[in-house]
């Protein structure tokens, strides 16, 4: 689900800087395959609650499948705010250029970046990394605030708001990334 999710986010915003309307509509359709990995984890967890056999049960505790399966929705979500920056990169069907683009590429992969190491941390159970993350996304808000005052003094009103929803699509996906670092996190302390 990372990787789709991850990919998902990169192709939006490429396809907002490029004004690639099939890139944008890709991105759109592998939501659909993100919405199908979920449940089927939801639906996997829900037939091991009820009595279902664990799978290499040696290896992986109830409690890991269990925050697998939390991560598993701020991971959905993330695919959802991709799809909605690729929706606005479709509706606008232009390229967006110049600095406030460079700057929305840069935070994307910033918080793209802040995820991998969410996962990351949760597949390690690495309480240190987790927090690292969380630290990470809140050290982005001021930059997050400084594209948004950015964006307003743009000319045209309509690539204003369309921008607007794509660095609050972005700030979200930190959000989420934190999300899943707090659940690396009471992994961890569990683990001890």
């Amino acid at each position: 689900m990372y990787l789709i999710a991850g990919s998902m986010q990169k192709d939006a915003v490429r396809a907002l800087k490029t004004g690639d309307y099939d890139l944008a509509l890709d991105v759109s359709q592998r939501d659909d395959e993100i919405d199908r990995l979920y449940l089927l984890i939801s639906k996997q967890f829900r037939s091991i609650l009820c009595g279902g056999k664990i799978p290499d049960s040696s290896e992986t505790s109830i409690e890991e499948y269990h925050d697998f399966r939390m991560a598993a929705s701020p991971l959905e979500r993330i695919a959802d705010h991709a799809q909605k920056i690729a929706t606005v990169a479709s509706r606008l069907q232009q390229p967006i250029k110049g600095d406030v683009m460079e700057d929305i590429d840069s935070l994307g992969n910033a918080y793209l970046e802040l995820v991998k190491q969410s996962v990351d941390s949760l597949f390690d159970a690495n309480a240190s990394l987790a927090n690292q993350v969380i630290d990470g996304v809140e050290s982005l808000y001021m930059r997050a605030e400084e594209l948004r005052a950015s964006i307003l003094k743009l000319e045209s009103h309509e690539v204003m708001v369309s921008l607007g929803t794509v660095v609050d699509s972005l700030s979200r996906i930190g959000d989420l990334g934190s999300n899943i670092a707090e659940i690396a996190i009471n992994s961890a302390i569990r683990d001890k």
